[in-house]
Protein backbone atom coordinates (compact mmCIF):
# COMPACT_ATOMS: atom_id res chain seq x y z
CA UNK A 1 0.00 0.00 0.00
CA UNK A 2 1.15 3.52 -0.79
CA UNK A 3 1.21 6.15 1.93
CA UNK A 4 1.25 9.80 0.89
CA UNK A 5 2.34 12.70 3.10
CA UNK A 6 0.76 15.79 1.57
CA UNK A 7 0.65 19.59 1.85
CA UNK A 8 4.09 20.01 3.40
CA UNK A 9 6.93 22.47 3.35
CA UNK A 10 9.18 19.69 2.09
CA UNK A 11 12.92 19.91 2.75
CA UNK A 12 14.25 17.07 0.63
CA UNK A 13 18.04 17.28 1.16
CA UNK A 14 18.16 16.38 -2.53
CA UNK A 15 20.32 18.79 -4.52
CA UNK A 16 18.09 18.40 -7.57
CA UNK A 17 15.14 19.99 -5.79
CA UNK A 18 15.94 20.92 -2.17
CA UNK A 19 12.64 22.55 -1.21
CA UNK A 20 9.02 22.07 -2.34
CA UNK A 21 6.29 24.32 -0.97
CA UNK A 22 3.00 22.44 -0.91
CA UNK A 23 4.94 19.26 -1.52
CA UNK A 24 4.27 15.58 -0.94
CA UNK A 25 6.21 12.37 -0.34
CA UNK A 26 4.90 8.93 -1.35
CA UNK A 27 6.31 5.70 0.07
CA UNK A 28 5.55 2.02 -0.34
CA UNK A 29 6.90 -0.59 2.05
CA UNK A 30 10.26 0.65 3.27
CA UNK A 31 10.99 2.92 0.32
CA UNK A 32 10.14 6.39 -0.99
CA UNK A 33 8.64 6.11 -4.47
CA UNK A 34 7.94 9.75 -5.37
CA UNK A 35 8.50 13.32 -4.21
CA UNK A 36 6.78 16.30 -5.78
CA UNK A 37 3.84 18.66 -5.73
CA UNK A 38 0.83 17.51 -3.72
CA UNK A 39 -1.55 17.84 -6.67
CA UNK A 40 0.69 15.70 -8.89
CA UNK A 41 1.16 12.92 -6.34
CA UNK A 42 -2.51 12.86 -5.34
CA UNK A 43 -3.34 12.26 -8.99
CA UNK A 44 -0.62 9.61 -9.35
CA UNK A 45 -1.64 7.74 -6.18
CA UNK A 46 -5.42 8.20 -5.83
CA UNK A 47 -5.84 5.25 -3.46
CA UNK A 48 -2.96 6.10 -1.15
CA UNK A 49 -3.37 6.37 2.61
CA UNK A 50 -3.04 10.08 3.41
CA UNK A 51 -1.09 11.88 6.10
CA UNK A 52 -1.91 15.57 5.81
CA UNK A 53 1.07 17.69 6.88
CA UNK A 54 -1.17 20.79 6.91
CA UNK A 55 1.64 23.11 5.88
CA UNK A 56 4.11 21.73 8.40
CA UNK A 57 7.76 20.92 7.65
CA UNK A 58 8.38 17.50 6.09
CA UNK A 59 12.01 16.36 5.98
CA UNK A 60 14.30 13.35 6.41
CA UNK A 61 14.60 12.03 9.95
CA UNK A 62 17.48 13.25 12.08
CA UNK A 63 20.63 11.11 12.35
CA UNK A 64 22.72 10.80 15.53
CA UNK A 65 26.19 9.44 14.74
CA UNK A 66 27.41 8.97 18.33
CA UNK A 67 25.17 8.00 21.24
CA UNK A 68 25.52 6.21 24.59
CA UNK A 69 22.11 4.75 25.40
CA UNK A 70 23.23 3.32 28.74
CA UNK A 71 24.11 6.81 30.01
CA UNK A 72 20.38 7.50 30.35
CA UNK A 73 20.42 5.59 33.66
CA UNK A 74 22.67 8.31 35.11
CA UNK A 75 19.85 10.85 34.77
CA UNK A 76 19.18 12.02 38.33
CA UNK A 77 21.75 9.77 39.97
CA UNK A 78 23.60 11.03 43.07
CA UNK A 79 26.82 9.20 43.86
CA UNK A 80 28.02 11.70 46.46
CA UNK A 81 31.70 12.32 47.00
CA UNK A 82 33.90 15.21 45.94
CA UNK A 83 32.92 17.01 42.72
CA UNK A 84 35.05 16.04 39.71
CA UNK A 85 37.75 18.51 38.73
CA UNK A 86 39.08 16.70 35.64
CA UNK A 87 37.67 14.61 32.82
CA UNK A 88 39.44 11.56 34.21
CA UNK A 89 37.63 12.03 37.50
CA UNK A 90 34.31 12.20 35.65
CA UNK A 91 35.04 8.86 34.01
CA UNK A 92 36.15 7.15 37.22
CA UNK A 93 33.61 8.77 39.52
CA UNK A 94 30.49 8.33 37.39
CA UNK A 95 30.63 6.42 34.12
CA UNK A 96 32.94 3.59 35.15
CA UNK A 97 30.93 3.05 38.33
CA UNK A 98 27.66 3.01 36.41
CA UNK A 99 28.64 0.79 33.48
CA UNK A 100 30.20 -1.84 35.76
CA UNK A 101 26.87 -2.37 37.55
CA UNK A 102 24.74 -2.88 34.43
CA UNK A 103 22.96 -6.19 33.97
CA UNK A 104 21.52 -7.30 30.63
CA UNK A 105 18.07 -6.16 31.80
CA UNK A 106 19.57 -2.77 32.65
CA UNK A 107 21.13 -2.64 29.19
CA UNK A 108 17.72 -3.28 27.60
CA UNK A 109 15.77 -0.71 29.59
CA UNK A 110 18.48 1.94 29.48
CA UNK A 111 18.16 1.72 25.69
CA UNK A 112 14.35 1.72 25.55
CA UNK A 113 13.99 5.16 27.16
CA UNK A 114 16.30 7.13 24.84
CA UNK A 115 14.95 5.24 21.82
CA UNK A 116 11.45 6.42 22.70
CA UNK A 117 12.86 9.93 23.10
CA UNK A 118 14.52 9.53 19.70
CA UNK A 119 11.21 8.71 18.03
CA UNK A 120 9.57 11.65 19.78
CA UNK A 121 12.34 13.98 18.59
CA UNK A 122 12.47 12.69 15.04
CA UNK A 123 15.75 10.77 15.27
CA UNK A 124 15.33 7.87 12.87
CA UNK A 125 18.93 6.57 12.87
CA UNK A 126 21.44 6.31 15.73
CA UNK A 127 24.96 4.90 16.05
CA UNK A 128 25.44 3.72 19.64
CA UNK A 129 28.60 3.01 21.63
CA UNK A 130 27.97 0.65 24.56
CA UNK A 131 29.74 -0.52 27.75
CA UNK A 132 28.67 -2.98 30.47
CA UNK A 133 31.84 -4.74 31.71
CA UNK A 134 30.04 -7.23 33.94
CA UNK A 135 27.44 -8.03 31.28
CA UNK A 136 29.39 -7.95 28.03
CA UNK A 137 28.20 -11.04 26.22
CA UNK A 138 24.76 -10.57 24.74
CA UNK A 139 24.67 -6.85 25.50
CA UNK A 140 24.56 -5.69 21.87
CA UNK A 141 21.83 -8.22 21.15
CA UNK A 142 19.79 -6.77 24.04
CA UNK A 143 20.09 -3.28 22.58
CA UNK A 144 19.15 -4.69 19.17
CA UNK A 145 16.07 -6.26 20.74
CA UNK A 146 15.02 -2.84 22.03
CA UNK A 147 15.76 -1.22 18.67
CA UNK A 148 13.60 -3.74 16.81
CA UNK A 149 10.71 -3.22 19.24
CA UNK A 150 10.86 0.60 19.14
CA UNK A 151 11.80 0.75 15.45
CA UNK A 152 14.94 2.92 15.38
CA UNK A 153 17.49 2.30 12.60
CA UNK A 154 20.61 1.36 14.56
CA UNK A 155 24.32 0.67 14.38
CA UNK A 156 25.84 -0.80 17.57
CA UNK A 157 29.24 -1.63 19.00
CA UNK A 158 30.81 -2.60 22.33
CA UNK A 159 33.61 -0.39 23.68
CA UNK A 160 36.58 -2.68 24.24
CA UNK A 161 38.80 -1.55 27.11
CA UNK A 162 41.51 -2.94 29.39
CA UNK A 163 40.27 -1.04 32.41
CA UNK A 164 38.48 -4.14 33.76
CA UNK A 165 41.14 -6.69 32.82
CA UNK A 166 42.15 -8.82 29.87
CA UNK A 167 39.30 -11.32 30.22
CA UNK A 168 36.61 -8.65 29.88
CA UNK A 169 38.55 -7.00 27.04
CA UNK A 170 38.51 -10.35 25.23
CA UNK A 171 34.78 -10.68 25.85
CA UNK A 172 34.29 -7.22 24.32
CA UNK A 173 36.21 -8.23 21.21
CA UNK A 174 34.12 -11.39 20.88
CA UNK A 175 30.85 -9.50 21.37
CA UNK A 176 31.75 -7.03 18.62
CA UNK A 177 32.76 -9.70 16.12
CA UNK A 178 29.77 -11.95 16.84
CA UNK A 179 27.35 -9.04 16.54
CA UNK A 180 28.87 -7.74 13.29
CA UNK A 181 28.63 -11.22 11.78
CA UNK A 182 25.03 -11.51 13.01
CA UNK A 183 24.11 -8.24 11.30
CA UNK A 184 25.86 -9.26 8.10
CA UNK A 185 23.97 -12.56 8.05
CA UNK A 186 20.71 -10.75 8.76
CA UNK A 187 21.29 -8.41 5.81
CA UNK A 188 18.93 -5.72 7.09
CA UNK A 189 19.88 -2.03 6.98
CA UNK A 190 17.82 -1.48 10.13
CA UNK A 191 20.64 -3.10 12.15
CA UNK A 192 24.39 -2.87 11.58
CA UNK A 193 27.51 -3.18 13.69
CA UNK A 194 30.92 -1.58 14.13
CA UNK A 195 33.95 -2.71 16.14
CA UNK A 196 34.10 -0.55 19.24
CA UNK A 197 36.85 0.66 21.57
CA UNK A 198 36.66 3.06 24.49
CA UNK A 199 39.70 5.30 23.97
CA UNK A 200 43.30 4.48 23.22
CA UNK A 201 44.28 5.43 26.80
CA UNK A 202 42.41 2.37 28.12
CA UNK A 203 43.36 0.00 25.28
CA UNK A 204 46.79 -1.64 25.54
CA UNK A 205 48.82 -2.44 22.47
CA UNK A 206 48.23 -6.15 23.08
CA UNK A 207 44.46 -5.69 23.16
CA UNK A 208 44.49 -3.31 20.20
CA UNK A 209 46.40 -5.80 18.08
CA UNK A 210 44.08 -8.63 19.17
CA UNK A 211 41.03 -6.59 18.21
CA UNK A 212 42.44 -5.60 14.82
CA UNK A 213 43.39 -9.22 14.16
CA UNK A 214 39.88 -10.43 15.10
CA UNK A 215 38.31 -7.82 12.84
CA UNK A 216 40.45 -8.74 9.81
CA UNK A 217 38.32 -9.60 6.83
CA UNK A 218 34.88 -8.95 8.31
CA UNK A 219 34.50 -5.59 6.53
CA UNK A 220 33.43 -3.57 9.57
CA UNK A 221 34.87 -0.22 10.58
CA UNK A 222 35.91 0.90 14.04
CA UNK A 223 34.19 3.25 16.49
CA UNK A 224 36.49 4.82 19.09
CA UNK A 225 36.81 7.90 21.28
CA UNK A 226 39.92 9.83 20.28
CA UNK A 227 41.71 12.76 21.94
CA UNK A 228 38.59 13.74 23.89
CA UNK A 229 40.45 14.73 27.05
CA UNK A 230 44.09 15.69 27.34
CA UNK A 231 44.56 12.46 29.34
CA UNK A 232 44.30 10.50 26.09
CA UNK A 233 47.15 12.50 24.54
CA UNK A 234 49.37 12.29 27.62
CA UNK A 235 48.92 8.51 27.73
CA UNK A 236 49.72 8.04 24.03
CA UNK A 237 52.89 10.14 24.22
CA UNK A 238 54.09 8.52 27.44
CA UNK A 239 53.53 4.89 26.40
CA UNK A 240 53.92 4.96 22.62
CA UNK A 241 55.75 8.19 21.81
CA UNK A 242 52.92 8.91 19.38
CA UNK A 243 49.91 11.18 19.52
CA UNK A 244 46.45 9.62 19.56
CA UNK A 245 45.60 9.92 15.86
CA UNK A 246 49.12 8.86 14.90
CA UNK A 247 48.78 5.67 16.96
CA UNK A 248 45.38 4.89 15.42
CA UNK A 249 46.83 5.41 11.95
CA UNK A 250 49.78 3.14 12.74
CA UNK A 251 47.34 0.40 13.73
CA UNK A 252 45.11 0.70 10.64
CA UNK A 253 42.09 2.02 12.53
CA UNK A 254 41.52 5.02 10.25
CA UNK A 255 39.46 4.23 7.15
CA UNK A 256 36.23 5.28 5.43
CA UNK A 257 34.10 2.86 7.44
CA UNK A 258 35.42 4.02 10.82
CA UNK A 259 34.34 6.73 13.27
CA UNK A 260 36.76 8.58 15.54
CA UNK A 261 34.82 10.55 18.10
CA UNK A 262 35.61 13.98 19.62
CA UNK A 263 39.14 14.81 18.30
CA UNK A 264 39.40 17.83 20.60
CA UNK A 265 43.18 17.71 21.12
CA UNK A 266 44.55 17.19 17.63
CA UNK A 267 47.42 18.86 15.78
CA UNK A 268 47.55 20.06 12.18
CA UNK A 269 49.55 16.95 11.28
CA UNK A 270 46.88 14.73 12.84
CA UNK A 271 44.16 16.59 10.95
CA UNK A 272 46.01 15.76 7.73
CA UNK A 273 46.07 12.09 8.74
CA UNK A 274 42.31 12.22 9.35
CA UNK A 275 41.64 13.92 6.02
CA UNK A 276 43.84 11.58 3.99
CA UNK A 277 42.35 8.45 5.58
CA UNK A 278 38.72 9.36 4.81
CA UNK A 279 37.68 8.47 8.37
CA UNK A 280 34.64 10.22 9.86
CA UNK A 281 35.16 12.48 12.89
CA UNK A 282 32.12 12.89 15.13
CA UNK A 283 31.77 16.13 17.10
CA UNK A 284 29.70 16.24 20.30
CA UNK A 285 29.64 19.91 21.33
CA UNK A 286 27.52 19.85 24.48
CA UNK A 287 29.24 16.80 25.94
CA UNK A 288 32.64 18.41 25.37
CA UNK A 289 31.48 21.59 27.08
CA UNK A 290 29.91 19.66 29.95
CA UNK A 291 33.10 17.66 30.55
CA UNK A 292 35.24 20.80 30.16
CA UNK A 293 37.60 19.02 27.76
CA UNK A 294 37.76 21.82 25.19
CA UNK A 295 36.36 22.63 21.77
CA UNK A 296 37.15 20.47 18.77
CA UNK A 297 38.69 22.43 15.84
CA UNK A 298 35.71 21.56 13.66
CA UNK A 299 36.02 24.47 11.25
CA UNK A 300 39.69 23.76 10.58
CA UNK A 301 39.00 20.06 10.02
CA UNK A 302 36.21 20.81 7.57
CA UNK A 303 38.44 23.27 5.70
CA UNK A 304 41.10 20.58 5.40
CA UNK A 305 38.66 18.03 3.97
CA UNK A 306 37.80 15.94 7.04
CA UNK A 307 34.30 14.44 7.06
CA UNK A 308 32.94 15.80 10.37
CA UNK A 309 29.57 14.61 11.60
CA UNK A 310 27.53 15.39 14.70
CA UNK A 311 26.48 13.29 17.68
CA UNK A 312 25.26 13.80 21.22
CA UNK A 313 27.52 11.41 23.22
CA UNK A 314 24.51 10.63 25.41
CA UNK A 315 24.25 14.23 26.61
CA UNK A 316 20.83 14.54 24.97
CA UNK A 317 18.74 13.00 22.20
CA UNK A 318 17.55 16.15 20.42
CA UNK A 319 19.79 16.80 17.41
CA UNK A 320 18.56 20.39 17.03
CA UNK A 321 20.11 21.05 20.43
CA UNK A 322 23.48 19.83 19.15
CA UNK A 323 23.02 21.89 15.97
CA UNK A 324 22.76 25.02 18.09
CA UNK A 325 25.65 23.84 20.26
CA UNK A 326 28.08 23.63 17.34
CA UNK A 327 26.86 26.97 16.00
CA UNK A 328 27.41 28.78 19.31
CA UNK A 329 30.65 27.23 20.58
CA UNK A 330 32.52 27.63 17.29
CA UNK A 331 31.67 31.35 17.20
CA UNK A 332 32.55 31.75 20.87
CA UNK A 333 35.95 30.07 20.60
CA UNK A 334 36.86 31.83 17.35
CA UNK A 335 35.77 35.18 18.77
CA UNK A 336 34.18 35.90 15.39
CA UNK A 337 30.37 36.12 15.22
CA UNK A 338 30.22 35.51 11.47
CA UNK A 339 31.82 32.04 11.46
CA UNK A 340 30.13 28.71 12.00
CA UNK A 341 26.92 29.37 10.11
CA UNK A 342 26.90 26.83 7.28
CA UNK A 343 29.14 24.21 8.87
CA UNK A 344 26.74 22.97 11.59
CA UNK A 345 24.05 22.37 8.95
CA UNK A 346 26.58 20.55 6.76
CA UNK A 347 27.63 18.35 9.68
CA UNK A 348 24.13 17.37 10.77
CA UNK A 349 22.26 17.12 7.50
CA UNK A 350 24.90 16.24 4.89
CA UNK A 351 27.86 14.64 6.67
CA UNK A 352 25.79 12.53 9.07
CA UNK A 353 23.94 11.22 6.03
CA UNK A 354 27.26 10.33 4.38
CA UNK A 355 28.52 8.59 7.54
CA UNK A 356 25.46 6.34 7.79
CA UNK A 357 25.17 5.64 4.09
CA UNK A 358 28.75 4.35 4.08
CA UNK A 359 27.64 1.69 6.56
CA UNK A 360 24.41 0.48 4.95
CA UNK A 361 23.51 -0.90 1.54
CA UNK A 362 20.63 1.51 0.89
CA UNK A 363 20.23 5.26 1.34
CA UNK A 364 18.77 7.37 4.12
CA UNK A 365 18.85 11.06 5.04
CA UNK A 366 17.22 12.26 1.82
CA UNK A 367 13.68 12.45 0.43
CA UNK A 368 14.14 10.99 -3.02
CA UNK A 369 12.81 7.97 -4.91
CA UNK A 370 14.65 4.83 -3.86
CA UNK A 371 15.71 6.14 -0.46
CA UNK A 372 14.45 4.58 2.74
CA UNK A 373 11.23 6.12 4.06
CA UNK A 374 12.79 7.78 7.14
CA UNK A 375 10.62 10.89 7.36
CA UNK A 376 9.48 13.37 9.99
CA UNK A 377 6.67 15.94 10.07
CA UNK A 378 7.50 18.93 12.25
CA UNK A 379 4.73 21.04 13.77
CA UNK A 380 6.49 24.39 13.82
CA UNK A 381 4.47 27.58 13.43
CA UNK A 382 6.95 29.88 11.72
CA UNK A 383 6.81 33.60 12.57
CA UNK A 384 8.43 34.47 9.22
CA UNK A 385 8.23 32.85 5.77
CA UNK A 386 9.79 29.41 5.19
CA UNK A 387 11.24 28.90 1.74
CA UNK A 388 14.35 27.57 0.01
CA UNK A 389 16.39 30.53 1.27
CA UNK A 390 15.21 30.55 4.88
CA UNK A 391 14.58 27.00 6.08
CA UNK A 392 18.10 26.55 7.49
CA UNK A 393 17.59 29.54 9.75
CA UNK A 394 14.25 28.17 10.95
CA UNK A 395 15.82 24.78 11.73
CA UNK A 396 18.59 26.45 13.72
CA UNK A 397 16.69 29.14 15.63
CA UNK A 398 13.10 27.90 15.71
CA UNK A 399 12.70 24.14 15.47
CA UNK A 400 13.14 21.77 18.40
CA UNK A 401 12.92 18.01 18.46
CA UNK A 402 9.83 18.45 20.62
CA UNK A 403 8.11 19.97 17.56
CA UNK A 404 8.11 16.62 15.75
CA UNK A 405 4.54 15.38 15.29
CA UNK A 406 5.01 12.32 13.08
CA UNK A 407 7.98 9.96 12.71
CA UNK A 408 8.25 7.36 9.95
CA UNK A 409 11.16 4.89 10.04
CA UNK A 410 11.78 2.40 7.25
CA UNK A 411 8.21 2.98 6.09
CA UNK A 412 6.72 2.26 9.52
CA UNK A 413 4.71 5.08 11.12
CA UNK A 414 6.20 4.89 14.62
CA UNK A 415 4.60 8.09 15.89
CA UNK A 416 1.59 9.88 14.42
CA UNK A 417 0.43 13.25 15.70
CA UNK A 418 2.53 12.78 18.88
CA UNK A 419 0.97 9.38 19.62
CA UNK A 420 3.35 6.40 19.56
CA UNK A 421 2.05 3.55 17.42
CA UNK A 422 2.22 0.02 18.85
CA UNK A 423 4.47 1.07 21.74
CA UNK A 424 3.23 0.97 25.34
CA UNK A 425 5.28 3.95 26.48
CA UNK A 426 3.68 4.20 29.91
CA UNK A 427 4.53 0.61 30.85
CA UNK A 428 8.00 0.67 29.34
CA UNK A 429 8.96 3.85 31.16
CA UNK A 430 7.50 2.58 34.44
CA UNK A 431 9.58 -0.60 34.07
CA UNK A 432 12.61 1.53 33.20
CA UNK A 433 12.24 3.62 36.35
CA UNK A 434 11.99 0.48 38.47
CA UNK A 435 15.08 -1.00 36.80
CA UNK A 436 17.07 2.22 37.24
CA UNK A 437 16.11 2.52 40.93
CA UNK A 438 17.37 -1.01 41.58
CA UNK A 439 20.63 -0.18 39.77
CA UNK A 440 21.12 2.98 41.84
CA UNK A 441 20.56 0.99 45.03
CA UNK A 442 23.31 -1.48 44.02
CA UNK A 443 25.73 1.34 43.32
Amino acid sequence: MTTLITNGAVITRDAARPFIDGGAVAFEGTTIVAVGETSELRAAYPDAELIDAKGRIVMPGFINTHMHYYSTFARGINLGGRPATTFGEVLKGLWWKLDKMLTLDDVYYSAVGPMIDAVRMGVTTAIDHHASPCAVRGSLFKIAEAAEMIGVRSNLCYEVSDRDGEKIAAEGIAENIEFVRHCQAKGDDMLKGLVGMHAQMTVSQKTLEALVSAAEGIGAGYHIHAAEGVEDVVNALALYDRRVIERLADNRILNERSLVVHCVHVTDEEIDLLANSGVAVINNPESNMSNAVGCSPVLKMLERGVLVGMGTDGYCVDMTQSLRGVHAIQKHVAGVPSVGWGEPHQMLFENNKTVVNRLIDGTTGVLAPGAYADIVVIGYQAPTPINADTYSSHLLFGVSGRNVDTTVINGRVVMRERELVGIDEEKLMADSRQQAAALWARI
